[in-house]
């Protein structure tokens, strides 16, 4: 049967665009989205034949329902034709499409990581000819694919590689909020539609001819296809439900029935091949391009071809499908007991695939089978690995359904109900829990799975406390021994309940109980006990631990990266694992643990502020605060507003900083959460002293802590130990600043963390009445190898050491330093100090060069770009020396011009030389 692309009628817009997009000189995306059957296929067809007479280097894919929750599969299907250039790459870059091909087992990329590598594939398969990419049915491709395709489509500028999107306007996907251009693809017209319809069946009977235009209302296959099913004579107008099936029904429903009548009269050999190829996802029209063997090959189908229901896949020589209505059709005229048999089929021709047997496994079985149910609880391991915590939940779900043993069935559902509160489905984690009760109460798997709901909800951290600690005592007593999933959980959770409280009764009893369960505490939970508590007299050595606990990490769990991660930050080494972080996050975002998410975007955000990119900080936590209002867990919003107003308060936004102090007491100081009523007494000391208001801000700070003591079981009492000692030095309380600066000294924090270490020669060289004393220490804090890192601080300490150098050694000793922290807090953003500095430098005898503020917002890598790009070199030349693509190296200039309110890049070293000599990046 001839092909829709026979015939291109009512199309001329659409093809003006397209053969303007195959024609361009440079690269670029466009997505062709409307509604099923309205001929988005035969326009990507046209677009391929275009291409191909242009001399174009053609890769098509199409998305299948069937992968659209598997990661990377519509990806693989793009890469794959594309296999000599991968293996062209040095072997980094080749290690990054491991994960696509199913070759490696480490952890997936990012998606900058892999768009950047896949942009470098790409670049290589056009430097021989240009490359069209072509996607069909882009709607069904799996969350992971779309954000690869999406970030490469933003960046195909300056290429030889186009893309091309077909996309259904019924049906959702990440494309939709993709940001590539659109091409809408409407229905034809009236007159269109009569052409098109003479063209392909003349001669029709004038009442069939007036029948099929009416019913397929300008929708180009029901325009090729219902008018051979049109009785001779057509029908009576109030009879129309025999040409439809069902009156009043959607198109797409309509043509379903057609394809049925066509399917029903194949043999049952033939019908078998058919369903099973469809729920294996085999594609559908000529973008069906799928690797030998990675699909079922449906065989001996060719009664299916003369119907007009398959078509031969012109490279492979498979059949596929002529379009996704007939594979649909299949499914749904199949009975349950022919759909279970293909499936039991398609578990064997994937027995090496754990996730695609456990799913045909699944569907074919009816009774409880516990080898069913295993297999479906290793599928879901392994896809919640891979990002697809949603897809996990409904697999343990299922797997719950087919166990044999009442205990397996309560054990699974808490998986469930743990893996979908974590991915933020508090309301489907709650049916779980009720659905996993044991007739004599709660399992320990359900308590785990309510508390951690009231805990994201409510910040209930009383009652989910007393419940957690029940079913801790309730499994010590009964027993239970060795490596337990659901006790780890229970401890881990109890442990995180606690930090949201920071009341130290409650730690000291949590210690005790742990002590009791004696080699059942896992030695990453002995770590977050230790890092999560009381890290001035616990955290010796837990720097160490957490390092080499992330150093042995291997294909863990989303929730293993954040609980590691969080001992970093409280240790302050987060920043070597932010890497790991973005890349798990990229993989989570979409279909994962959304309550993860927020974690991994917390960390990130208080990364991002300790080396001083506050913009990104900002969007990160907006992002959060966004997400996790969005899914109603009121704990991380109130957790992003507090990091928001502590990092408001740094740059001076005074009154933002006071809103969201005020409004994250108000919640969490009625509810025990301490860990946040602490951050609010932070971004009110912080507040303060960046408006040169020291009495209030040491009131704030000794709320935290009293000077000469570190509170246990408050994180914030290490962390603001430069606030409380400035604050007292500038209100004439000399005693208690240095009784506070000793107190550090005693407590060894220099020994916990690097930046605890950098803040403590800070206090105790500000606290010094010794001269000597004070430059050794200044020189221990400036010159601490990690002191950059922590930019805010260290300018801090430099302002502090002009002023201290002024008064001892003279006006030009103190130019230096003051000269250096001046810059810095102009380059955070952060005004108020960057006066302050500029005042000292008065003071000192120097002129302080102009603000250069308007570079505040550039990060430290945008401004080492420009300033190698202002030197003359290339974006390959940069990216050499940086270790980044030039397609990165280029997207970093792209935002630098705006920020630098210039266009072009001469511009650029005129914008940079309003920098002091030597400080131009």
């Amino acid at each position: 049967m001839e092909s829709i692309a026979g015939a291109m009628v009512g199309r001329e817009r659409e093809q003006e665009v397209l053969s303007e997009f195959v024609t361009a000189a440079e690269g670029r995306a466009l997505v062709l989205r409307g509604d099923t059957g309205v001929g988005k296929s035969a326009l990507l067809d046209h677009a391929a034949a275009l291409a191909a007479g242009e001399r174009h280097r053609v890769v098509r894919a199409a998305g299948v329902e069937a992968e659209s929750q598997l990661p990377f599969a519509g990806l693989h299907q793009f890469l794959y034709p594309l296999l000599p250039h991968i293996d062209r790459l040095d072997d980094g870059h080749r290690e990054v499409f491991d994960v696509v091909f199913g070759r490696g087992e480490d952890s997936p990329p990012s998606v900058m990581t892999l768009g950047i590598a896949v942009l470098d594939v790409l670049s290589l398969a056009a430097s021989q000819q240009p490359v069209l990419l072509v996607l069909d049915d882009g709607q069904w491709l799996d969350t992971a694919s779309i954000e690869v395709c999406g970030f490469v489509g933003r960046r195909l500028t300056g290429s030889s590689v186009k893309l091309l999107v077909g996309l259904r306007s019924d049906v959702s996907s990440g494309f939709d909020t993709a940001a590539l251009p659109q091409l809408a693809v409407t229905t034809l017209s009236e007159k269109a539609s009569e052409q098109l319809l003479d063209l392909r069946h003349p001669g029709l009977d004038p009442v069939v001819r007036r029948l099929v235009l009416d019913e397929a209302q300008g929708n180009a296959l029901a325009l090729l296809e219902l008018p051979p099913h049109v009785p001779r004579g057509g029908l009576p107008t109030d009879n129309r439900e025999a040409l439809s099936g069902y009156p009043g029904v959607p198109l797409p429903q309509r043509l379903q029935q057609v394809y049925g009548d066509r399917i029903r009269a194949l043999g049952a050999a033939v019908r078998t091949e058919l369903l099973r190829g469809a729920l294996d996802g085999v594609g559908a029209g000529t973008a069906a391009r799928h690797p030998r063997g990675t699909r079922y090959r449906m065989l001996n189908a060719d009664e299916a071809a003369a119907g007009g229901l398959l078509d031969v896949d012109p490279l492979s020589g498979d059949f596929v499908f002529r379009h996704p209505l007939v594979r649909s059709t299949v499914v749904q005229l199949a009975t349950p007991n022919e759909r279970r048999a293909a499936h039991a089929a398609l578990a064997q021709v994937h027995r090496e695939d754990v996730e695609r047997r456990a799913t045909h496994l699944a569907a074919a079985t009816v009774d409880p089978d516990e080898e069913v149910a295993a297999a479906l609880e290793a599928a879901a391991e392994s896809v919640t690995r891979r990002g697809g915590a949603m897809v996990a939940v409904s697999w343990l779900t299922r797997a719950a359904e087919l166990s044999e043993r009442p205990e397996e069935r309560s054990r699974r559902l808490g998986d469930a109900a743990f893996v979908a509160g974590h991915a933020g489905l508090l309301g489907q984690a709650r049916q779980l829990v009720g659905s996993g009760s044991t007739p004599g109460g709660h399992s320990p798997a359900s308590v785990v799975a309510a508390a951690y709901a009231a805990l994201y909800e409510d910040g209930d951290v009383r009652s989910s406390r007393r419940h957690v600690v029940a079913a801790i005592e309730n499994l010590r007593d009964d027993g239970v021994k060795g490596s337990h999933e659901v006790l780890t959980r229970l401890i881990n959770l109890l442990l995180a309940i606690n930090q949201y409280a920071s009341d130290e009764a409650a730690w000291e009893r949590t210690h005790a109980l742990l002590d009791t369960l004696g080699d059942l505490v896992p030695a990453h939970s002995r770590i977050y006990q230790d890092a999560w508590g009381d890290v001035v007299r616990r955290g010796s050595g837990v720097r160490e631990r957490v390092e080499d606990a992330i150093a042995a990490l291997r294909d863990p769990e989303p929730w293993d990266i954040t609980r590691l991660g969080v001992a970093a930050y409280h240790v302050d080494v987060l920043g070597q694992y932010r890497p790991l972080l973005e890349r798990a996050l990229d993989r989570e975002s979409g279909t994962g643990a959304m309550a993860t998410s927020m974690t991994m975007l917390h960390q990130i955000m208080l990364d991002q502020m300790a080396v001083g990119e506050w913009d990104e900080a900002e969007r990160t936590g907006q992002r959060c605060l966004e997400l996790a209002t969005s899914h109603r867990h009121m704990l991380f919003a109130h957790h992003a507003r507090a990091y928001l107003g502590l990092l408001a308060a740094m740059r001076g936004h005074s009154d933002r900083a006071r809103r969201l102090q005020a409004a994250v007491d108000a919640w969490a100081r009625p509810r025990g959460v301490g860990f946040l009523t602490q951050i609010a007494d932070a971004t009110g000391a912080t507040a303060a002293l960046t408006e040169g208001d020291y009495e209030a801000a040491y009131l704030h700070a000794i709320g935290i802590t009293p000077p000469g003591t570190f509170t246990p079981y408050a994180h914030q009492a290490p962390r603001t130990l430069l606030d409380l000692v400035e604050a007292a030095l500038h209100t004439g309380r000399h005693e208690e600043a240095r009784t506070h600066a000793l107190a550090a000294r005693q407590a060894r924090l220099p020994d916990i963390s690097p930046r605890l270490a950098v803040v403590t020669h800070g206090a105790l060289a500000m606290t010094a009445t010794d001269p000597a004393e004070a430059d050794h220490h200044y020189h221990r804090a400036e010159t601490h190898p990690a002191a950059a890192t922590f930019p805010y601080e260290l300018a801090r300490i430099r302002l502090a050491h002009g002023i201290h150098l002024r008064h001892a050694h003279g006006r030009k000793a103190a130019r230096l330093p003051l000269t250096l922290a001046t810059e810095t807090f102009e380059r955070l953003g952060a005004p108020a100090w960057a006066e302050r500095s500029r005042a000292e430098l008065r003071a000192a005898g120097a002129t302080p060069l102009a603000s250069s503020a308007h570079l505040a917002t550039l990060t430290w890598q945008e401004r080492r770009i420009a300033g190698l790009a202002a030197g003359g070199l290339t974006n390959k030349e940069i990216g050499a020396r940086m270790h980044l693509s030039p397609r990165t190296v280029s997207s970093h200039l792209y935002r630098v011009f705006p920020k630098l309110g210039i266009t072009s890049r001469a511009a650029l070293r005129d914008a940079l030389g309003k920098l002091p000599d030597g400080q131009d990046a």
